[in-house]
């Protein structure tokens, strides 16, 4: 048997136990290298309910692994003489206008997320009201300056391809990549006569609160787009055939997509990362290194669907993996090394057995008593598990993070719960608190204070906000120990940072431009909550 048979067979059970960890309804795995496809591999269901099983021609939504070809055909106007890359985006775009005290923002700064423009929400399915309302908002900082990734920047350059060609985002991608690479397969956007060729995306029943492998799975909304951030859905064969291009300097079996000299723009480091993303970024993609090799590569999602490319320039070889929702944790670089082992003669990895999400490495630290006001909470440590102990039973805590936790139980599913430790979080410290939503507990070891002030009026924008958005549904909004917070529904917490009456930035680096806006105070209530351009809605539940 070969070393790539041994290799593919190895890759089989390795994505199916990844699938099988979170529940994955189907999921395609594309090898590639600068010649050709080497396998494509399909696992599991295209629709849950009727059992049809994913093929080779079926579609998957590749999120913002898109934005790599926005910005490909950004490039190809910029050879055209269409567009001056370092020229400001209102020469393009008139209209366009953001409140900046800055120098204006160009189409290099989109392309490289260091506009200082916010990420936004998608509240309208229309990228052209969500780009105009961008003049109710304020940049965070100089453009250039540094890196805070921007959905609604690629918006911006699907906007400004369609002006300077002429022609719909959809038919510069179909005419300008999609033709010449022999994409055939491949939709530029996303509607419903494409949705019969779509494996059917899923969700946790639950879109409040962290997820959880018992939550069952539901149908994902739908969505309809045609924006520059990501609308493609593709098959893993054609996006192989696009990672092979990538592989190739830009050259497809045609002839050249972009020049070199657009290439060596693609993928040069242009800005240094910020926490949402892999590495550096480049124009459109991601730009790193793993394992001493230099990669590029992209991750995107939409509702119900996962999509990422990774490719490795140095030995010429990449991979593509599309899945359905949940993905599994890690399938990409599992895949990638893999093939890496067989691509360059290397002992493949070691087969590992699925981590159990309920050993505790420091269990010890986190045991004890700890209270607030009437509740209690009690956790005892027992071989490697932390125990929470409720009710006449214990509940094994699932690791989520260092010193955050799971509890798989309905009292204590909304949020994760966090511990605290003295001296400032020092890992070697001894845990003093315990978090859970807005609920702070103490142990006998806490000594610090023990009462907060804060602004009465904070107490009107607490709850439990709601849009029918279907990207980011909810959030709820917390205090705790006098902090206002921003808690979303996978246990991430924000802090919210005053910047005048009512409005705060989201996040505590101060160059952030994410804000958060109360009005409509009812009774001492806030009715609505306005994120990044995006209104939500006092909701009922807790």
């Amino acid at each position: 048997m070969s070393r790539l048979q041994k290799a593919f067979e190895y890759l089989d059970r390795f994505v199916e136990q990844k699938m099988a960890m979170v529940h994955t309804p189907g999921a395609v795995v594309a090898l590639t290298d600068r010649e050709r496809t080497r396998r494509v591999s399909t696992y599991g269901f295209a629709d849950l309910e009727t059992r049809t099983l994913v093929t080779p021609d079926t579609l998957f939504t590749i999120g913002s692994v898109g934005k790599s070809f926005t910005a490909v055909a950004v490039l190809q106007a910029h050879e055209d003489g269409l567009l001056d890359l370092h020229a400001p985006v209102t020469e393009t775009l008139p209209w366009f206008q953001v409140q900046s005290k800055y120098e204006p923002i160009t189409i290099h700064h989109l392309l490289t997320h260091s506009s200082g423009l916010i990420r936004g929400t998608d509240f309208s399915p229309d990228p052209r009201s969500i780009v105009w309302a961008l003049r109710e908002t304020e940049t965070g900082f100089s453009p250039g300056e540094r890196s805070h990734y921007s959905d609604i920047g690629y918006k911006i350059l699907g906007l400004v391809l369609q002006e300077v060609r002429g022609q719909s985002y959809g038919d510069v991608l179909q005419t300008r990549i999609f033709d010449p690479l022999g994409m055939t397969a491949t939709e530029p956007v996303i509607t419903h006569e494409i949705r019969p060729r779509l494996a059917k995306g899923y969700r946790p029943l639950y879109d409040d609160r962290p997820t959880h492998i018992s939550h069952p799975l539901v149908p994902a909304a739908w969505v309809e787009t045609d924006s520059g951030d990501g609308s493609i859905a593709s098959t893993a064969e054609d996006m192989a055939k696009y990672v092979s291009m990538l592989l190739n300097r830009g050259k497809g079996p045609n002839g050249p997509i972009i020049s070199e000299a657009s290439y060596d723009l693609m993928i040069r480091a242009w800005i240094e990362g910020d926490d949402w993303i892999w590495g550096n970024y480049g124009y459109g993609i991601y730009v790193f290194e793993e394992g001493g090799f230099a990669y590029i590569g992209h991750g995107g999602d939409t509702p119900g669907y996962d999509a990422y490319i990774a490719a490795d320039l140095d030995n010429g070889y990449g991979a593509v993996v599309l899945t359905t929702h949940p993905y599994p944790p890690g399938l990409i670089w599992g895949v990638i090394r893999i093939f890496q082992a067989a691509y360059l003669d290397k002992p493949l990895p070691p087969t590992l057995p699925p981590p159990d999400p309920t050993r505790v490495g420091n269990g010890a630290d986190c045991a004890g008593i700890y209270r607030a006001g009437g509740k209690t909470l009690s956790l005892v440590a027992t071989g490697e598990k932390l125990l929470l102990e409720l009710d006449n039973e214990r509940v094994a805590l699932e690791v989520r993070g260092h010193d955050c936790f799971y509890v798989n139980h309905p009292h204590f599913d909304r949020y994760l719960l966090r511990f605290g430790r003295a001296t400032g979080g020092d890992e070697d410290a001894p845990v003093t608190e315990a978090y859970h939503g807005p609920d702070w507990y103490t142990n006998d070891r806490y000594t610090g204070p023990r009462e907060f002030d804060y602004p009465q009026e904070w107490d009107a924008y607490v709850g439990h906000y709601r849009s029918f958005n279907p990207w980011e549904t909810n959030f709820r909004v917390i205090v705790r120990k006098g902090k206002l917070l921003l808690v979303w529904p996978d246990g991430y917490e924000e802090a919210l940072v005053p910047v005048e009456e009512a409005t705060f930035r989201v996040g505590e680096k101060g160059f952030l431009p994410e804000r958060l806006r109360f009005d409509q105070v009812v009774e001492g209530q806030a009715w609505r909550a306005n994120l990044s351009n995006g209104n939500y809605y006092r909701f009922f539940t807790p």
